[in-house]
């Protein structure tokens, strides 16, 4: 069997077993599937409404940090495709690498399944807009979860790879590392919210950096497609962090050493996000 089909199979067959787990679900995962839905009833502080067609995925984040680093764009555009600008604030780009735990992923229709929908999760990403709907363009997710990782490589075309991970947190400080195995990448880091819970105002750079209803990719024409995403405003709070290791740019020559990180936490988020479609230029 191809490793393709190999792949699809195990898909199918771990979405299977959630449906049936996902029968006898209740207390916390379910509770997480209800959050994520009434989120829905929130969308006034979003630029565009959602669509109106059915939402593809629900997932809930929990103690996420934002650590965001000013670049130059150029230094950016070798790991941008040429099709995407580059969002700039203040003459800057910004690339965020984004520790978090997934809760309660499922699909549209089913609920959370045990053992299949909570895993921890890294993000690395930097900031596009395309037909005045400002997203996200991801380098790279590294996620604790092969099931995870199939599944949004083949629905979201995304980046993502299987990396060992883990996350032990000591009060309100959270110690997590990542170590992805190829492309070698690693993040050690230590952190905690530092500051009371703030909304993002429209025009500043904590909105700028965070208040984003879309991620963009590529299809294998090189065509921009577009995933819709909804949550309401992220609950932030200032941030502290000691970082022992950081490679997660290594893989793209990218130099985070000669700036600090502007930090923010978030305790919790929830999110439902559409298929993917062709974005309008």
């Amino acid at each position: 069997m191809a490793p393709a089909q190999r792949s699809t199979r195990l898909l199918e067959r771990a979405l299977a077993r959630a449906a049936d787990l996902g029968e006898r679900l209740s207390g916390p995962l379910a509770a997480d599937a209800r959050a994520q839905a009434a989120g829905l009833r929130e969308t006034a502080h979003r630029p565009w409404p959602p669509p109106a067609g059915p939402w593809l995925q629900g997932q809930t984040w929990r103690e996420l940090l934002f650590a965001h680093w000013p670049l130059p764009a150029e230094a950016l555009r070798p790991a941008v495709p040429a099709e995407l600008p580059i969002d700039t604030f203040d003459g800057m780009a910004w690339l965020g690498v984004t520790p978090f735990r997934v809760t309660g992923a499922r699909p549209h229709g089913l609920p959370p399944a045990p053992l299949l929908s909570s895993f921890l999760e890294t993000n690395v990403r930097t900031y596009t807009t395309i037909g005045g709907r400002p997203g996200i363009w991801f380098l790279s997710l590294d996620a604790a979860s092969t099931v995870a990782v199939l599944g949004a490589r083949r629905s979201y075309r995304l980046p993502y790879f299987r990396a060992r991970m883990s996350a032990t947190r000591r009060g309100d400080r959270i110690d997590y590392r990542t170590t992805r195995a190829a492309p070698e990448a690693s993040l050690a880091v230590g952190y905690q919210p530092s500051g009371a819970v703030f909304q993002a105002v429209p025009g500043t750079l904590e909105h700028f950096l965070t208040e984003r209803y879309c991620l963009y990719t590529l299809d294998e024409r090189h065509r921009i497609l577009r995933a819709e995403i909804h949550h309401p405003p992220w609950p932030l709070q200032a941030a502290t962090a000691t970082i022992a290791e950081n490679t997660m740019t290594a893989p793209y020559r990218i130099d985070l050493s000669l700036e600090p990180p502007l930090l923010h936490f978030a305790r919790r988020q929830d999110v439902v996000i559409w298929p993917l479609r062709p974005a309008a230029a």
